[in-house]
């Protein structure tokens, strides 16, 4: 009988236990194989040994010179610290949030890992499972991105195993909380805890910390909840609160008593407002110029003190805006700006009304034609050169000079020959064109140079007659510069707007000025008691402090297309300038102004609130102690025949001086008028006896020529005036 089937199901029992086989063997090779991938890709995928720039960068942070009041921030918004500044509940409640085994596990998830993996391979969104260590790592090495793709996940994951077992887990949690994004603009806990509750992170609430670790998950989200928003922020805080119950962070009573924490209105992080904006130009330019990349300024967390103070930036903003009448064109432009003499730190300025107006500034960019302000720097020149204040020039209109020009002054005044402080006070533009041929126009502009004023805006001019009344364009801040070296007793300090500069490791760099002699000590004394001259009884009356000593000097372009009053006490110089963008004349109330005018009363607004509080410091006593401009002895002129003198005891005046510029200290009656100042051939603040104030009494004595060597008329360079930007110098 033959068997059915025996033999049969031998042969499909061996074919199946052969496909076995097989099917272990494919799979074993397969897993090895899998296994020598993944040692290939182990050992080919090193821990990145750069950053991703973004994960580092710290922004700067600029404060007013106290070093800390803020100015402002400028680049990312994060400030690394160390895991200790963090209190220990902020620590757990990111924990609990985001990766409670995080101290035990080996840095990655399997099954988050898989998920995520699944998810990018089906497209379908699935709940992720990253670690702490694997969020540190996507965010923080370079060579790695957002993007979704298995390798760029598998890379992940190595990279993360390779550091959890070459780092600690504090130095991992250490770098996710200074790299993770909590919305707001925020980077990094330290950032965010300013940016929700106005805190630094070590003064952090369990409450506030619990709601930074929910804000993580979805940043954008809970920046600024509102309605249901609000409703899930509040849902996954308490989640937080009772992940930290879990463990073990809190007890359960804690928990209870835990209350939602109020957020802080969000704000524009980087905002400027009033003269930030302006401000920060001139601290970003000056680091330029110092070597700073914008890569160090945005990214390289440094700590910059400006030299600017905020008390004093306000009182020149309110000096340049309140004094001017309402109604004022808004073409009028008016610079201000503040030296300290002891370092040539820029202490406050007067940017204009609008930052986002107008980002061009009035008291660093724009420059106008100095007017007779410049004459300060041909007296220094002189008094530098063996000329004493003794020395007599030629007051007479017009004057001729050598290229055949006739340069007048005011109204064809003449003066005759006259010494070098009536011819400051006075601001007489024949006289001080006489004075630059004397001393040699080459060593006015050296003066004007060592003084602080460049030499491409002096060399247009270094050979013409009208240098000495100012056919040279300045800034106001050159300007305050160049008179605080008088101020300084001759010795000049660049001026600057950084104290110091703090780098992200601590280094600190702090920035002065080298101290440089411009003109001699004696020069400078001197100079200053003329320009006294000019407040007490000249041109720049208006300046005048009623507690103590200021030196000064008024400047107005030809058709008062810029006026300028420019003058210091012994502790700090100002210089303040009026001119408008079309370079028109500057007309307010209907009038043409001069330097005396509005200038001055700014400066003296302006400096009567800077001094407030400062010690009265007196100038030092000039070369020849008790000399008034108004007498003679006939040793200083040369000319026994002109008086004997203030100190003789027989006080006369001279011909011509029938009004002293103050009653109450010059013994000859004032002329008509109201006695607060000189008559009008002077140029002063006189009054010409009709009782009413006008141009008439307080026009300029130092009118420019119509024509001659070195007058310009030339176009604005860039958005604001620049050289040129005037005809004619010379105001009083």
């Amino acid at each position: 009988m033959r068997q059915v089937g025996g033999n049969g199901e031998g042969k499909g029992g061996s074919g199946r236990r052969r496909l076995l086989r097989i099917t272990l063997v494919a799979f074993g090779v397969a897993v090895l194989s899998m296994v020598g991938l993944l040692a290939v890709a182990w050992f080919m995928t090193p821990i990145p040994d750069s950053t991703q720039p973004r994960a580092t960068a710290q922004g700067s942070v600029i404060y007013y010179r106290d070093g800390k009041t803020l100015l402002a921030r400028q680049g990312v918004n994060r400030k690394s610290v160390a895991l200790a500044q963090v209190p220990e509940p902020v620590r757990d409640a990111v924990i609990a949030a985001e990766n409670r085994s995080f101290y035990e596990d080996k840095g990655v998830s399997v099954t988050g890992t898989f998920r995520a993996m699944w998810s990018t391979v089906s497209g379908r969104q699935l709940q992720g499972g990253s670690t702490i260590t694997q969020q540190m790592v996507r965010n923080y090495y370079s060579g790695l991105s957002q993007e979704r793709s298995v390798v760029r996940k598998l890379k992940e994951v190595l990279i993360s195993l390779k550091v959890d077992q070459s780092e600690s887990k504090d130095w991992v949690l250490e770098q996710y909380l200074n790299t993770i994004y909590f919305g707001r603009g925020a980077d990094g806990v330290q950032a965010a805890a300013d940016a929700y509750f106005r805190k630094d992170v070590s003064k952090l609430t369990v409450a506030e910390g619990a709601y930074l670790a929910a804000v993580i998950q979805q940043p954008s989200r809970f920046a600024d909840p509102q309605g249901t928003d609000l409703e899930a922020a509040r849902s996954r805080w308490r989640s937080v609160i009772d992940g930290m119950v879990q463990t073990g962070a809190l007890t359960s009573e804690q928990a209870a008593a835990t209350t939602f924490p109020t957020l802080r209105k969000p704000r524009g992080i980087f905002t400027l407002k009033g003269q930030e904006g302006y401000m920060l130009d001139q601290v970003e330019a000056e680091l330029k110029r110092r070597g700073y990349t914008d890569e160090d300024i945005t990214q390289g967390g440094l700590k910059i003190v400006s030299t600017f103070d905020k008390n004093l930036m306000a009182a020149a903003q309110r000096a340049a805006t309140s004094v001017l009448p309402e109604g004022t064109s808004k073409k009028v432009r008016t610079g201000l700006a503040a030296v300290d003499p002891r370092s040539g730190e820029v202490v406050a300025f007067y940017g204009g009304p609008s930052y986002d107006a107008n980002k061009f500034d009035n008291s660093f960019s724009a420059k106008v034609q100095a007017g007779s302000t410049f004459k300060a720097y041909t007296l220094a020149a002189a008094l530098d050169n063996g000329f004493g204040l003794d020395t007599r020039v030629n007051g007479d209109s017009p004057l001729h000079v050598t290229s055949g020009a006739e340069i007048p002054n005011s109204e064809g005044t003449s003066y005759g020959e006259i010494n070098l402080v009536k011819a400051t006070q006075s601001s007489v533009n024949t006289a001080f064109v006489d004075l630059g041929q004397k001393v040699g126009l080459n060593k006015v502009v050296r003066t004007a140079e060592k003084s602080g004023i460049p030499a491409d805006q002096l060399a247009p001019h270094r050979s013409a007659a009208t240098l000495p009344l100012g056919v040279a364009s300045v800034s106001a801040v050159q300007n305050a510069s160049g008179f605080a070296t008088l101020a300084a007793g001759g010795v000049h300090r660049d001026a600057h707007v950084i104290r110091s500069v703090t780098d992200a490791t601590g280094e600190i760099t702090k920035i002065k000025s080298t101290a440089e002699r411009a003109f001699a000590e004696q020069a400078a004394i001197d100079a200053t008691y003329a320009l006294t001259q000019v407040v007490e009884g000249g041109t720049g009356s208006a300046a005048r402090l009623y507690d103590r000593p200021v030196a000064g000097k008024t400047g107005t372009t030809d058709k008062s297309a810029a006026v300028w009053f420019a003058g210091f006490t012994p502790q700090l110089a100002t210089a303040v300038d009026m001119f408008r963008d079309d370079n028109k004349p500057v007309v307010v109330d209907g009038s043409a102004l001069y330097g005396g005018t509005y200038p001055a009363q700014i400066w003296r607004a302006f400096m009567t609130e800077a001094m407030a509080g400062k010690p009265v410091k007196e100038f030092a006593e000039p070369s020849n102690y008790g000399y008034s401009p108004y007498y003679d002895d006939g040793y200083r002129s040369g000319d026994p025949d002109f008086g004997d003198g203030w100190n003789s005891g027989t006080p006369t005046p001279p011909p011509d001086e029938t009004t002293g510029p103050d009653s109450d200290r010059y013994p000859w009656p004032d002329g008509p008028g109201d006695g607060t100042g000189e008559g009008p051939e002077d140029g002063g603040l006189g009054d010409d006896g009709d009782g009413v104030t006008g141009p008439e009494d307080n026009a300029p004595d130092d009118q420019s020529p119509p024509s001659g060597e070195g007058l310009q008329r030339g176009p604005s360079v860039g958005p604001g005036p620049q050289g040129g930007a005037s005809r004619g110098p010379a105001g009083g």
